[in-house]
C-alpha cells in the first residue's frame, strides 16, 4: 500500500512541474519544445534534485566524488610507483658490492674531496680516532679500513718492516695481533717468564769477548778461535767461521781481545794488535789490516753502513780511530794525551766516548763522555760529571736524544744530549757497573759482581735481577731475547795450567754466555726447563721462575700420604 502512494505522489509531483515548466516556456515564448541547456542551467538547484530524485538517480554529488576517488587513486599509483624504484635500485646495490677503491667522491661536510686526498687527511689520525671515523658514514668506513693506511701504520710501529702490501689480506686484523703478542712479550719479561740456553765451546778454553746482533753471537776465546751462533738456527752447520790463516800459522796463536758482529760484517782484534773482518759468507776475509801503536781497547762496528762498507771505531789508549778499508791508513778522530779512553759506542752517525781526566783537567768537573759526528769528525756534545770513570756506553740502541752509560760509582744515568741533563740515575751495582743498554721503557744493566738486573725506566725501579759467578761485560737484547756474557777476568784459570788437554777442571772459571727468550714459543709444553738440564757443576736453574703444572699430591707415584 506504502508503495502505491509513493508511486501516485511521484506522478502527481511530475505532473506538477511539467505544468509549471509548460507557463514559464509561454512566457519567456521560446519556440522548441525540447528545453534548452541554457533553462537547465537557470533552474533553481532543488528542481534539479528533484528531477533526479523522480527520475531513481543517485546524488548529483556523484560526479565530484568519482573524479576525488581517481585522483587519490592515480596519486597512489605514483606514489607506489616511486618507491618500487628505489628499492630495485638498493637491491641492485646490495648485489654488487662497492669495492673501496671505487669510491671516488669522500663526503667531507659540505664538501666533497677525492679517495686520494681524503686517504692522506685519514694517515694523521691514529688508530682510536681511525674507528670513531669509521663510524660516521659508509664511505668514511671504506676509507678508515682502507688496506694501505693500516699497512703504513703497522710499518710505523715498528712491525713487518720488510713486508708488503700483499702479504697480509687484512692489516687491520695483522696490527691487532702484533700487539696482543708485544704485550704478552712485555708482561714475561716484567714477570721473568721465558726459558734460558748456554752457548758454550769447550775448545775455545776462556771466553775473552762477546758481541751479539739480532740472532747472531760472536765470542773470542783465549785459544785464538772465534766462533759464531745463529740463535734462530741452532742446528746450522755454517754458524762456525773458518779460523783466520795468519794466526792459525802462528804458535802460539794470540788471544781474541775484541769481537764486534752485525748483520753482514763480523771483526776481531787480538792482542798482537791485529785486526780481522769477515763478510757474511762465514769465511775471514782480510778486508783491512791497521797496526796500532797500543794495544786496541774497544772496538766497535758502524750500523747502517749499507753500500757503503764497514766501518770500525778503535780505542787505544788516549785515541780513537776510524778504520775504514776505503783507506790506506786509519783516521784520527780523538786523541788527547793523558786523558785515555775507558768506553767507546757508535750509532749509524755518532760515536761516543768516555774520557778519564787526570790532574788539573778533574777541576773542570771530571770524567766527561764526549759525542762526535761521523760526518764533520767534530764534537757535537758534552755529557757527565763524575768523579768516577764511565765503563759502558750504549748510544747505538738508546732513543733518539738519549744515551745511557755505566759507572765506577755503581750508578746507571740516562743523559739528554740536547740539554746535557741527566734523565735517570739507578743505584744497584756495589762493584761497578760494567755493561748496560736501554730502550723505550725498560734498562738492562750488568755488573762486576756477575748480577744482570733489569729496570723500568719510568718508576726507576728494579724488576728482577739474575747471577753468575763472573762480572757482566756483554749484555744486549731485542723486543724478545736477551744475551749476557760473563767473562771471567783472570784469562789463567788457577790450579792448572791453560795448555792442558783435559779442560774439565776449568769449566767454572772459564765463563758464560746465557741466551734468553721471553716470547710466546719460548713456553711451549715441550721445551725443557733450564734447571731439567742443569748438572752438579753449574745450576742454570738459579733464581729462576719456575711453574708446576701438576700440584704436589697429583705427581704419578706420590705417596697417599704427602
Amino acid at each position: 500500500m506504502a508503495e502505491e502512494e509513493l508511486a501516485a505522489f511521484r506522478d502527481s509531483w511530475k505532473e506538477e512541474l511539467t505544468s509549471k515548466n509548460d507557463e514559464e516556456r509561454l512566457v519567456c515564448a521560446p519556440s522548441s519544445d525540447v528545453p534548452s541547456q541554457s533553462d537547465t542551467e537557470d533552474q533553481p538547484e532543488y528542481v534539479s534534485i528533484a528531477r533526479s530524485l523522480l527520475d531513481g538517480r543517485t546524488s548529483p554529488l556523484l560526479d565530484r566524488i568519482q573524479e576525488e576517488r581517481t585522483r587519490r587513486k592515480r596519486q597512489y599509483q605514483n606514489t607506489t610507483n616511486a618507491c618500487s624504484k628505489s628499492l630495485q635500485q638498493k637491491q641492485k646495490q646490495q648485489q654488487q658490492p662497492q669495492r673501496k677503491n671505487e669510491v671516488n667522491d669522500i663526503p667531507f661536510f659540505d664538501i666533497e674531496l677525492p679517495y686520494e686526498l681524503a686517504l692522506k687527511i685519514f694517515r694523521n689520525l691514529n688508530c682510536t680516532e681511525l674507528g670513531r671515523c669509521a663510524q660516521v658514514s659508509r664511505a668514511w668506513r671504506v676509507l678508515a679500513e682502507d688496506g694501505v693506511l693500516w699497512f703504513k701504520m703497522c710499518r710505523g710501529e715498528g712491525y713487518h718492516q720488510e713486508a708488503s702490501v700483499s702479504d697480509s689480506p687484512c692489516w687491520k686484523s695483522t696490527l691487532r695481533d702484533c700487539r696482543n703478542s708485544a704485550k704478552t712479550v712485555r708482561s714475561n719479561w716484567k714477570n721473568r717468564v721465558g726459558s734460558i740456553s748456554q752457548l758454550q765451546f769447550e775448545l775455545g778454553k776462556v771466553l775473552c769477548d762477546v758481541s751479539s746482533c739480532d740472532s747472531f753471537v760472536l765470542a773470542g776465546y783465549t785459544s785464538g778461535d772465534v766462533r759464531l751462533w745463529d740463535t734462530l738456527h741452532w742446528d746450522s752447520t755454517a754458524s762456525f767461521l773458518k779460523i783466520n790463516s795468519l794466526s792459525d800459522n802462528s804458535v802460539p796463536r794470540p788471544q781474541v781481545s775484541h769481537v764486534q758482529v752485525n748483520s753482514s760484517v763480523a771483526a776481531a782484534a787480538y792482542e798482537d794488535g791485529c785486526v780481522d773482518l769477515a763478510d757474511d759468507r762465514g769465511y775471514w776475509r782480510t778486508l783491512c789490516r791497521a797496526q796500532l801503536p797500543k794495544t786496541v781497547e774497544s772496538l766497535v762496528l758502524v750500523p747502517g753502513r749499507g753500500q757503503q762498507g764497514p766501518l770500525a771505531a778503535l780505542s787505544a789508549g788516549d785515541a780513537v780511530y776510524l778504520l775504514d778499508p776505503r783507506e790506506e791508513e786509519p783516521r784520527t778522530l780523538h786523541s788527547v794525551y793523558g786523558h785515555p779512553v775507558t768506553c767507546l759506542d757508535a750509532s749509524d752517525s755518532q760515536v761516543a766516548l768516555g774520557v778519564k781526566r787526570t790532574g788539573w783537567a778533574m777541576h773542570d768537573g771530571g770524567n766527561k763522555i764526549h759525542v762526535y759526528s761521523l760526518e764533520t769528525g767534530k764534537p757535537v756534545s758534552s755529557v757527565g760529571d763524575s768523579l768516577g770513570d764511565f765503563t759502558c756506553i750504549n748510544l747505538r740502541d738508546s732513543p733518539p736524544h738519549l744515551l745511557v752509560c755505566g759507572n765506577k760509582d755503581r750508578r746507571v744515568r740516562v743523559f739528554d744530549l740536547r740539554s746535557g741533563s741527566s734523565v735517570a740515575s739507578l743505584y744497584g751495582h756495589h762493584l761497578g757497573v760494567t755493561s748496560v743498554q736501554i730502550d723505550d721503557w725498560k734498562i738492562v744493566s750488568g755488573g762486576g759482581e756477575g748480577l744482570v738486573c733489569v729496570w723500568e725506566m719510568r718508576m726507576g725501579s728494579k724488576l728482577w735481577e739474575m747471577h753468575n759467578r763472573h762480572p757482566v761485560r756483554h749484555v744486549n737484547f731485542n723486543s724478545s731475547t736477551l744475551v749476557t756474557a760473563n767473562i771471567p777476568d783472570d784469562k789463567s784459570p788457577r790450579g792448572a795450567c791453560i795448555t792442558d788437554d783435559d779442560l774439565t777442571a776449568h769449566r767454572r772459571h772459564r765463563g758464560v754466555i746465557c741466551h734468553y727468550d721471553f716470547s710466546e714459543d719460548a713456553l711451549s709444553q715441550d721445551h725443557i726447563l733450564p734447571i731439567c738440564r742443569s748438572d752438579y757443576i753449574e745450576s742454570s736453574g738459579y733464581n729462576y721462575n719456575i711453574g708446576l703444572t701438576v700440584p704436589y699430591d697429583r705427581l704419578p707415584g706420590a705417596h697417599p700420604s704427602l
